[in-house]
């Protein structure tokens, strides 16, 4: 109020903008404070590289490494399910079959930026590697090329919006932060889908980085 000769109310909705806008946050008692975390530029184009699977790192690792974070993963369920129409169609089976389900939460620098769900066919997962809760170095990827799937490619779908209030909580999102919601799906050199990802992502705690062809 002193500095720029604002009344009260002015400087309480310019501060009130801010939150909304996920630029600053509000500590009872200690006051604004500028968010300071660095976001994770998410190198599309290098992330699921072979070659990281066969070092035994996984896409998640390899983007915060490469920035000098230190990553984390919280397993929060492994196990069956029934897929939802959504998910089973983009696994070319029928609505209602039986899926294996891993649910994880993702912290840099144990601070939470990410919610991912998996979906495999269950006779594809069951009995194997993937259906643990720690499926061994270079995540599920690497599980199912040694399955004799060899991944061929990934399809992405990326939208943004509000998050739902348990997402919030989970990822202790600031008021007025949207997430981004990427959906992607991973086929094998013979067409198949073999694994969906529903992931949310805290906006503010992303960069999405891509490298494409000009040709």
């Amino acid at each position: 109020m002193q500095r720029y000769g604002a009344a009260r109310g002015t400087v309480r909705q310019a501060i009130a903008l801010l939150k909304a806008e996920g630029v600053v946050t509000v500590a009872r008692g200690r006051g604004v404070f500028v968010r300071s975390r660095v976001p994770v530029r998410r190198l599309a184009h290098d992330r699921f590289a072979r070659s990281h699977r066969d070092r035994g790192d996984s896409a998640f690792v390899v983007d915060l490494r490469a920035q000098g974070l230190n990553p984390e993963v919280e397993v929060l369920f492994v196990g069956p399910e029934k897929a939802s129409p959504e998910v089973a169609r983009s696994l070319g089976q029928r609505s209602g079959s039986r899926v294996l389900t891993r649910r994880r939460r993702y912290l840099a620098n144990d601070h939470p930026i990410e919610l991912a769900t998996s979906y495999l066919p269950w006779k594809l997962a069951q009995g194997s590697p993937i259906s643990q809760v720690n499926p061994g170095p270079g995540g599920i990827y690497a599980r199912l090329e040694e399955m004799g799937h060899k991944l061929a490619y990934f399809t992405e779908d990326v939208t943004a919006r509000m998050p739902l209030p348990d997402e919030s909580k989970a990822l202790l999102l600031s008021g007025g932060v949207p997430v981004l919601h990427l959906i992607r799906t991973a086929y094998d050199a013979e067409g198949t889908p073999v694994e969906v990802c529903d992931t949310v992502m805290a906006a503010d705690s992303f960069i999405l980085s891509y490298k494409l062809p000009a040709d």
